[in-house]
């Protein structure tokens, strides 16, 4: 089995972040759970915006304390996935989004990457104090879904956000 870490981002991961997000625009490919990278192309503001919501710095209005991991494999370095960890719930993450958001490279998927990063987040929820957590995806998403089940998941519920016009799944992992 390859060893896979968490590392929170840093500078020394600015040119493999640029070619993560590069990758992701290439695929056509959401980065859920990778905090503001999507917004940014510049790899030194996304990491200063990671170290900032941990700290609760400058956050936006309705957002949350939160700790970003990117999974890296360590034979290579490769920044294989980002998973986001909010230290608390909104009204809307209630709903949409739960505590955790992750995503995987799209060259990167169906090896198994997801289900082993939530795995190691659910140990970095542990250190947060949570000891319940949880996380939705779209009622389309299989993949999601099977990492979520893996990792302890039980379905609470599905219903129609209206405002994003989809079904979502509801899973609640408790932290042993």
């Amino acid at each position: 089995m390859e060893k896979l870490i968490l590392v929170k981002p840093n500078e020394s991961y600015a040119q493999k972040i640029i070619e993560f997000k590069q990758e992701y625009v290439a695929y056509g490919s959401s980065m859920d759970g990778c905090s503001s990278l999507r917004r940014t192309d510049d790899p030194y503001e996304f990491i200063q915006n990671c170290k900032d919501y941990e700290r609760s710095i400058n956050l936006p209005d309705g957002h949350v304390p939160a700790t970003l991991f990117m999974l890296v494999r360590e034979k290579d370095d490769k920044v294989l996935g980002m998973i986001q960890i909010r230290h608390r719930l909104t009204d809307f993450t209630e709903n949409y989004g739960g505590h955790i958001g992750y995503s995987v490279r799209p060259t990167e998927r169906k090896k198994g990457y997801a289900k082993q990063m939530l795995a190691l987040a659910l140990l970095e929820c542990k250190k947060l104090g949570l000891t319940r957590v949880l996380l939705t995806c779209d009622d389309d998403n299989i993949a999601s879904e099977k990492t979520i089940l893996a990792n302890g998941g039980v379905l609470e519920n599905i219903f129609f956000l209206p405002t994003l016009e989809v079904n979502v799944k509801r899973f609640w992992i408790e932290i042993k």
